[in-house]
This record gives structure tokens, sequence and C-alpha cells, in this order.
């Protein structure tokens, strides 16, 4: 399933991948540390706060902003908060913004044994608790959607929306065989860093894609211990969307290149009644890193949305 999954498996995981997209924190990673002049923004700086997860696990975030609504930035798999980097001035702008590390990502602890999509929202969980906003959109970016109807239940009536970032395409569709899954990922089990930047620059990216925003986005990802990249992909491909969409009770936006194909909306839209498409025709799976301002533009147009409801 990973050609399927070239936009699906990965991609709805991949998020920085997912954004299969992309960056900074205030600690900043060594990926951010080179990140390349076609990603460069100038950004808002705050000081990183500190939470425990309901297991205990130390979850980094940061707070940006003073809007009355609160914007939750939930990265993708093997990425961190700094995806999100060339977002934070534009939304800042008109919201509370909020980042955060997953467990084992950035500057969050590590110390976890189970990699489950219930653990991470509850990573979300836990920052949101501290925030003292009346009203929250949480936007997930690949892996961070899953994450995001996760968390919903555990959030309740504070939630308006969820926006998904190149993810939930294989919402109606049935997981995977074990041993498709185990087909699938047994190139990533066998050699992690080459899997990563072969199915990046070979699914995800355009052609013409900067190379330089390429191999910042590779160096981000391989830095993820590959045991612990494998287990949350194997996590995220077991998902039946069906067993976790009735507890979401709010508007579901999904912003969604055409690489490879539009999305089957009428497919998505079947088994989430409240769901919208909104299409950026031409990009790739990082326009939130090569396409910036387009992108900025269509996630302040969903949440503007949201928000008015």
């Amino acid at each position: 399933m990973l050609k399927h999954s070239g936009r699906v498996l990965l991609c709805t995981a991949l998020a920085v991948l997912t954004a299969c997209g992309s960056h900074r924190p205030t600690v900043p990673s060594a990926a951010a540390a080179s990140r390349p002049e076609s990603a460069q923004t100038s950004a808002p700086v705050a000081a990183a706060q500190f939470t425990q997860s309901a297991d205990g696990v130390s979850i980094a975030w940061h707070r940006y902003g003073q809007g009355e609504t609160a914007v939750v930035l939930i990265h993708g798999w093997a990425t961190d908060s700094s995806i999100w980097h060339a977002q934070l001035a534009a939304l800042a702008a008109h919201y509370s913004v909020v980042t955060l590390d997953l467990a084992g990502q950035g500057a969050s602890g590590a110390n976890r044994e189970a990699w489950t999509l219930a653990h991470f929202a509850q990573d979300v969980a836990a920052v949101v608790a501290q925030l003292p906003s009346a009203h929250l959109v949480l936007v997930g970016d690949g892996l961070g959607g899953p994450v995001a109807l996760e968390a919903a239940p555990l959030i309740g009536t504070r939630l308006t929306g969820i926006i998904g970032v190149e993810t939930f395409r294989t919402i109606g569709l049935n997981p995977p065989l074990p041993s498709t899954l185990n087909h699938e990922l047994q190139p990533f089990r066998a050699d992690f860093a080459g899997a990563v930047r072969q199915f990046l620059s070979s699914t995800l990216f355009h052609a013409q894609a900067d190379p330089a925003l390429v191999r910042f986005v590779a160096e981000l990802m391989v830095q993820t211990p590959p045991d612990r990249a494998v287990a949350v992909l194997t996590e995220l491909n077991k998902l039946d969307y069906a067993t976790i969409l009735p507890a979401v009770k709010v508007p579901i936006v999904v912003i969604d290149s055409d690489l490879g194909g539009a999305v089957d909306a009428a497919r998505l839209q079947h088994t989430a009644a409240r769901l919208r498409v909104v299409s950026l025709v031409g990009d790739d799976s990082f326009a939130m890193l090569d396409d910036v301002q387009r992108f900025n533009a269509t996630l302040l147009q969903a949440l503007a949305a949201l928000v008015a409801q």
C-alpha cells in the first residue's frame, strides 16, 4: 500500500511529510539549523514550555499570538513542531497559536513504550489543558490528522473544528491486510534512511522541487530512531476511521494537493458528512514549505470559516 501510500501509507503519516510539509522552535533541531533558503521566513519567538502527558512523558510546546481562538498545530510522522515555522507569523496575527512536539520528537521526552495514536492524542490533550482559550481548532499535518481525531473527544466542547493537511485520504477504505502492510514497510526496516530519502524524492515532491528542500526534510526525518518510526507507521496504517469518526462532533476541513491524483472527496464525505475538501491544484505534498503564501492563505480561510460557525 505504499504506492497507494505514496499519498496514503506514508503521506497519511508523513506529514511532514506530510504535510506531506515543514518549519522551527526555540531550540532548533539539527535539520532546522540547515533550513534551505527557499524555506526561510521570519517567525515570532516564544519560550518553550513543558507539560506531562497522561503517561508521564514530558511534552514541549510553544504559544504565539493573543487571539481569542487557539489554533493547535500538530506535526506529522518523524518530524517536530518546527515544520510549522512558515505559518506562525501569519496565524499569530489573528489567533493564539500553539505548536507541540509529540512524544519522541523535538524537545519532548521519549520514555514511552507504546507509540499509538491514542498516546499521541493524550499529548495534545495535555497541552490543550494548559490553554485558557474557550475555543480551539486542531490542525494536523499527515499523522497529525488522525491524532487530532483521536484527541477530539478528550477536548470536548471547546473544540470548534479540525483541519487535516495532506491526510485523511484513506477515510472510507479498509485498512491494509497485515501481510500487505508488512511487505510495504520492509524497505523502511531494512534501510530506514535510504527508504525515506527515496520515498520523498520519488513520491512526495515535484520533480522540479528545490533539492536543498528535499534534503532538509529528509535529514529532519531520518533523525527519528527507525524502530520507533516504523512502529508509528504500523499503528497509523492499522487505523480504521470508522472506529473514531463517530466520536468527532465538529466539522473537518481537508487541505490536500493533487500530486498523484486528487483525493476522492465523495468517498470521504460519504463517511464523514461534515467534511469538505480544499484542493491545492498543482502543489506537491509540501505546499506549507514551497508554496507558503498560497498555503497560508488557504489555511487562514479554512480557519475563518470554522470559527465563524
